[in-house]
């Protein structure tokens, strides 16, 4: 029985001929169907589609990211400016005679601050999302005692209205 297909001896690497091997013993697959199906399929650019595919929805994902990694990034950059604008419509003029100690104390100061900065970045441990719970305070610092305890009484009730105090209105 002659068949009409062209017969071709490829050389296999042996772990790609024991994968070979182990799908032809399924009923109804030959090594002829099983390389010609494979072949097909390398030829189609289908799986070029389908790793395209991927790649293009693992890219949006990465756009989107960075998209949000942008807006928090001009959000940090609008409140720290919104900070500074603050800060220096608040501090009051130095004197020209205090003007040299108030310089070196704010060298100092900003020298704390970069070895501080220093030590957080080394660290890989960001002050505002980790140490958030340091920063929230509870009712006792706004609160005296007796303040806090006013705000857990039940509201006094309200004298209900009356039509005589309607008609002196």
């Amino acid at each position: 029985m002659a068949s009409s297909n062209p017969r071709i001896h490829p050389y296999l690497k042996p772990s790609v001929f024991a994968h070979l091997q182990a799908a032809k013993l399924k009923p109804g697959r030959t090594e002829s169907d099983i390389v010609n199906q494979a072949l097909a399929v390398f030829f189609s650019h289908e799986h070029d589609d389908k790793r395209d595919a991927a790649l293009i929805r693992r890219l949006d994902r990465l756009s989107r990211q960075i998209e949000g990694l942008e807006r928090k990034q001009i959000i940090a950059a609008e409140a720290f400016a919104l900070f500074v604008r603050y800060f220096l419509t608040v501090i009051p003029q130095v004197s020209e005679a205090d003007r040299k100690a108030a310089q070196a104390e704010g060298h100092a100061r900003f020298e704390t601050y970069l070895n501080s900065l220093q030590s957080i970045l080394q660290d890989g441990e960001p002050i505002l999302f980790n140490r958030m719970e340091d920063q929230l305070a509870d009712g006792s610092k706004f609160f005296t005692e007796d303040e806090l305890a006013r705000l857990h009484e039940p509201r006094p009730e309200r004298p209900a209205k009356t039509e005589d105090a309607d008609a002196t209105a």
